[in-house]
């Protein structure tokens, strides 16, 4: 009857659990379903109810108390993300991970064994023993505290350098326009939006033209949407992200512009929902793989060797009575586990990856991943475009010609007309034109004030398709209307039927084509840009009437000619990436001349370069084997440059792509690392995992090497570490076949681990040779298993040697309290002082491990003579010492030694130190040179 009782308040505590869940779940739904029919109300009121609705006007929010009333009201436009880290979250992971456990179950074993059990007992020769305990748990609290704090300093720092390059959009406030922050973005507020923009929450629509966004990252929908003002009253939409007066945050403008009022921010947005459901999973990198595939080898060592250790020395060791000889083979087993276990490996990893990432700031370089520091220092290949990055990214207009090659500042006149009027993304070419006018118009009367002369009717946006775009301006003297279009030569020739030739409109021919084209090459061996200018007269007056059809049957009057001087640096920069062993390879929408005379200043070879229209026409198995022989690659599109980039990193290649522009955002998406600049389009800035605050590959470079000494660091303790506890393990299994005791106290063991790992805390600020930063480093974790299999053994034969000398020679020798010599462990019948023998053998073994091991990570941190050739950091050589010192010291402090069943040792014992120590580097030295002509390098 009890138990169906019970069995009934649990299922109702299960069902109470539900229920809470459920109702959670329901108030959830019931708040989506409002944002949700606030969107449609949006969607289907006018621009006059929306400003009544949400405090605003057409020019935009007009008080600064609005402001606080509506971000109060609808929240701040910031996503809460699932499972997004903060400080208790890095708090719990610092102190609840599987080291930790490991370590906190060995001390309640050692609570019930060693205090508990004793206690109870009220055994006088069996007193409580407190101190293996709290050691234990004094090395969790310090470990997990050290971890904490750097994994703190590592995020705040992150945090205050990715505030550096924060994502703003143009918002218009009072009439006003200005960029601000996107999380500052408010509900009513008036946003404008031009091509490349990350739309900063959910919107309507209220002006646009030819806007088309991608909203891949919502729908999955791989090809832009056309986004319109107005809607189909009677069409019905099955959902909200069908509606093409709606724009999501998260979606980007591919091309157009347009005009929005915020409606939805923050959680409350549709991708905000989507946050709100399930946690964001980040793809591992390779670094990440490796980390965890070291974590799975060290499982599967343990679960191999600790009951092998736990039955021998359970079998084998009679110095104890059964039960406690059992109880002491299990503390011995997860004493090795631990032993084993690199503990503070998530500490230096985090210490690494951070001190790398303010190294990088401080070259001006801003990592927005910590991870990707590791592919930022294994990249082998750089894909760049060429304008701002090879050259100085200061276009200027150095000629504005009719198509006889003649100055005319009746093309000067048109191109003006275009790029003021333009109301997409301002290019350089754009504010070049513009800057070339005002500055002639002093010269040049039919130049000056031009903007008084013509007012704007409609445009059609540049796309990278078209690779042009078109304005229609109305003359207010004369009301004549004119479509003007510029754009790339080969584009605009294809929409022209005349030609202005000699005060003519003659009609165009394959003759004057060609003659025009030669005259195009001729200024792009000289390293020039080339666009043309094309008009037509017409008869729309009406906005909203031109498009993309409308550009043809035009006459070309003529092209302008632009000049992006390379940077000085350029060459320099070329040369630095080159001895890192970075391939640089351009990928560029631009002329291939134009491409091929900047390469041939800076010193990046051009015997081959493959063009969009070749590139199109090879399969993929094609293009993977002319990626590997060419190094420009021009006229491209978007798409061209993302398969150009898959087809690299098929072939095994590393790749990083750096790049500021929206045609460069799906090239970025498919790299290893992703490099963008802090000027950078917004979508371009949101993709990159690294950030330069200068557009140079000077510093580019810089950060290259911090990403490999940050990768040299860490590979270092990891390799070090699990080979060092690697033969701690063999050489424990070993003496306890030959020892009739066990080699040493569980807490010994823990406590030598912890000073080492503390030792090595200070690997992060180590110096790195010159020589491991010359070419990229991937991570591979099977280096790690052939670096173990060699050194871990080569360890354990000094141990052996170590355990075989103090056990037969160096301990008996030794003399006891009462003045009398040892001798031989199987001589002494006194339990004291077979008690005094182990203690001296701990002692000699902990001290000698202590010196052997710290003293090793000078040996095998580098592939020269060490203290010669390669000296390490400050920080390590004080910690080393310091590590060393400690262990040494403590067998003569009191009441520490007791605790931990130490003694002090003779002067002749730091003699037989001295051989052991120089037999082992003999022997590290040996296996080096060994290791280094089979596999090249040590680390």
């Amino acid at each position: 009857m009890k138990k169906a009782i019970n069995n009934t308040d649990n299922n109702a505590v299960k069902n109470n659990v539900a229920t809470k869940k459920t109702a959670k779940a329901l108030k959830l739904e019931r708040e989506h379903k409002l944002i949700r029919e606030r969107l449609v109300d949006a969607s289907e009121s006018t621009g006059e109810q929306l400003f009544a609705k949400y405090n605003t006007s057409v020019n935009g929010i007009l008080d600064e108390d609005i402001i606080h009333e509506n971000r109060s009201e609808y929240g701040v436009n910031k996503i809460t993300k699932k499972g997004a880290d903060n400080v208790w979250k890095r708090l719990f992971r610092s102190f609840f991970n599987l080291f930790n456990i490991i370590l906190f179950v060995l001390a309640m074993v050692s609570l019930v064994v060693d205090v508990i059990i004793p206690i109870v007992e009220k055994d006088p020769n069996n007193k409580p023993n407190y101190i293996t305990m709290i050691i234990i748990l004094v090395m969790v609290f310090a470990s997990s505290i050290v971890h904490f704090i750097q994994e703190q300093k590592s995020a705040s720092s992150a945090n205050k350098l990715i505030e550096i390059i924060e994502t703003t959009c143009l918002v218009e406030r009072n009439g006003i326009l200005k960029e601000i922050p996107m999380d500052e973005i408010v509900v009513g507020d008036i946003v404008h939006f031009a091509a490349g923009d990350i739309i900063p929450g959910d919107v309507r629509i209220l002006q646009a033209k030819d806007l088309f966004v991608s909203q891949s990252s919502l729908t999955g929908e791989s090809e832009p949407i056309e986004k319109y003002a107005v809607i189909d009253e009677n069409k019905k939409y099955d959902n909200i992200t069908d509606r093409p007066n709606l724009a999501f945050m998260g979606s980007n403008i591919i091309s157009g512009s347009a005009r929005a009022i915020v409606i939805v921010t923050g959680n409350d947005t549709y991708i905000g929902q989507v946050a709100s459901k399930v946690g964001e999973k980040q793809v591992q990198t390779s670094f990440e793989k490796g980390i965890k595939k070291i974590s799975v080898m060290l499982t599967i060592i343990m679960a191999v060797i600790i009951p092998i250790v736990f039955l021998i020395i359970g079998l084998t060791k009679t110095d104890e009575t059964v039960s406690r000889r059992w109880i002491n083979a299990l503390l011995f087993g997860i004493s090795i586990a631990v032993g084993l276990t690199p503990e503070m490996l998530p500490m230096i990893v985090t210490a690494c990856l951070s001190k790398g990432a303010i190294a990088m700031g401080k070259a001006k370089t801003i990592v927005k991943s910590l991870n990707s520091i590791q592919n930022f220092g294994a990249m082998d290949i750089l894909c760049t475009d060429k304008t701002g990055t090879l050259t100085q990214d200061e276009v200027i207009l150095e000629r504005h010609l009719d198509v006889n090659g003649k100055e005319d500042a009746h093309v000067l006149k048109y191109a003006f007309l275009n790029s003021y009027y333009q109301t997409g993304l301002k290019n350089l070419l754009d504010k070049s034109i513009i800057k070339k006018t005002l500055d002639l118009a002093d010269e040049e009367k039919s130049l000056d004030n031009l903007e008084l002369y013509y007012e704007k009717i409609d445009e059609v946006p540049f796309d990278f398709q078209r690779k042009r775009m078109s304005v229609l301006v109305k003359s207010l003297k004369n009301e004549k209307v004119t479509l003007i279009t510029k754009g790339a030569v080969e584009e605009i020739i294809n929409v022209c039927s005349k030609i202005y030739l000699d005060g003519k409109v003659v009609p165009l021919d394959k003759k004057i084509i060609r003659k025009v084209l030669n005259r195009v090459e001729e200024f792009g061996e000289e390293g020039m840009r080339v666009i043309a200018i094309a008009s037509k007269k017409s008869d729309i007056d009406a906005v909203g009437k031109i498009s993309v059809a409308d550009e043809s049957n035009m006459t070309l009057i003529g092209y302008l000619t632009f000049l992006d001087p390379p940077k000085d640096s350029a060459e320099d920069a070329i040369r630095k990436l080159h001895n890192l062993g970075v391939e640089v390879k351009i990928l560029t929408g631009d002329n291939p001349l134009v491409t091929k005379a900047v390469c041939a200043k800076v010193g990046i070879p051009y015997d081959r370069i493959l063009i969009g229209k070749d590139i199109m026409e090879m399969t993929d198995q094609e293009l993977e084997i002319e990626v590997e022989k060419t190094q420009i690659f021009a006229k491209l599109s978007p798409d061209q440059k993302a398969r150009i980039i898959s087809a690299l990193r098929k072939n095994g290649h590393v790749v990083g792509y750096m790049g500021d522009g929206i045609n460069d955002a799906p090239a970025m998406k498919v790299a290893d690392v992703s490099i963008s600049v802090d000027t950078a389009v917004d979508i371009a800035k949101e993709s990159a995992n690294i950030i330069l605050l200068e557009k140079d590959l000077n510093v580019l470079a810089t950060g290259i090497v911090e990403g490999r000494k940050t990768h040299a660091n860490i590979n270092k303790y990891v390799k070090m570490t699990v080979s060092s506890n690697f033969g701690n393990v063999l050489s424990v299994l070993m003496a306890s076949f030959i020892l009739p005791f066990i080699p040493m106290a569980p807490v010994q063991i823990i406590f030598l681990n912890l000073i080492y790992d503390f030792s090595c805390g200070t690997l992060p600020w180590d110096n790195v040779d010159k020589e491991f930063i010359q070419k990229p480093r991937k991570w591979e974790h099977k280096s790690i298993w052939k670096f173990m299999l060699w050194f871990g053994p080569t360890s354990s034969i000094v141990d052996i040697m170590t355990f075989l000398v103090l056990y037969y020679v160096c301990i008996p020798k030794m003399n006891f309290t009462d003045g009398s010599v040892m001798g031989t462990f199987n001589t002494i019948t006194d339990p004291v002082k077979q008690a005094m023998f182990k203690k001296m053998f701990w002692t000699g073994w902990l001290v000698t491990s202590m010196w052997t091991q710290t003293f090793v990570i000078h040996f095998l941190r580098t592939n020269k003579i060490p203290f010669i050739k390669s000296n390490a950091s400050t920080p390590v050589f004080i910690m080393t010492l310091l590590g060393v010192g400690i262990v040494t010291a403590i067998p003569y402090i009191k009441p520490i030694n007791t605790w931990l069943q130490l003694e002090p040792l003779p002067a002749i014992f730091y003699a037989w130190l001295a051989l052991f120590m120089g037999s082992y580097i003999t022997l590290v030295e040996i296996t080096k040179a060994i290791y280094r002509r089979l596999h090249r390098e040590i680390l």
